[in-house]
């Protein structure tokens, strides 16, 4: 497995910022015995340059990583508090070098940390996770690749549910769909059956007012032909 970019260029800039302390230590100590500091000092503010472009690039890199999910946000965080640690270490550096700062505790700090050896994850002794303590870059790498697929794992498991819960969703509303198309059914046959019942009734009127008329007729006719049947 190819070696972390971000991991390499944090140990490139850990060495820097070793070679930077080193360098101060033997700044001050030519400036103690009255000795020429000249070259050190260009080489201290090339190398402090140097280390503040290496750090900005680490910033951007470590945000893309979390960006696009190639870390885990555990992991992300434990690079930001190795990035925080290393802005500074720059500052008290930076300081040192124009004798602003306590020279002895920062040189001291730096030096003692011994440089940068494979498999030392973080030579500035900043606390990181149980989780990865001890372990060497491609350890790392390979832990956090390993969580990243548990997570995608995760995540497929998530999408099939949801998958499912749509096509229930696709199905329900199908369903739904035909039921109103039978209740429109119904409410039209509702309707046409209460129109034709309205006419049914009317032609019953009609007749029954017919009928009524008939029998009236037929009634004067029997008076009207008994009558002139007793004259007789």
């Amino acid at each position: 497995m190819a070696p972390d970019p971000w991991l390499s260029m944090y140990e490139s800039t850990c060495h820097t910022a070793q070679e930077v302390a080193e360098k101060i230590q033997e700044r001050n100590r030519c400036q103690r015995n009255g000795e020429s500091t000249t070259k050190l000092n260009v080489s201290i503010r090339s190398l402090l340059q140097n280390l503040k472009e290496k750090t900005e690039r680490l910033k951007d890199l470590l945000l893309h990583s979390v960006s696009t999910r190639q870390i885990t946000q555990l992991e992300g965080d434990r690079r930001q508090n190795l990035v925080d640690d290393l802005l500074t270490r720059h500052r008290h550096l930076q300081a040192s070098f124009k004798n602003e700062g306590t020279e002895p505790d920062v040189i001291r700090s730096s030096l003692m940390a011994g440089g940068v050896r494979q498999g030392v994850v973080n030579p500035w002794l900043v606390e990181e996770p149980e989780e990865t303590r001890g372990l060497g870059f491609h350890e790392i790498q390979q832990q956090q690749q390993r969580i990243i697929e548990e997570q995608d794992a995760g995540l497929d498991a998530l999408s099939s549910v949801l998958s499912r819960q749509k096509q229930m969703g696709q199905e329900i509303g199908n369903e739904l769909e035909e039921q109103n198309e039978i209740i429109d059914d119904i409410t039209n046959l509702v309707e046409n059956t209460d129109n034709k019942l309205r006419n049914q009734t009317k032609r019953v009127m009609t007749v029954d007012r017919k009928s009524s008329s008939c029998g009236k007729i037929w009634f004067d006719l029997k008076v009207y032909f008994l009558n002139n049947f007793l004259k007789k």
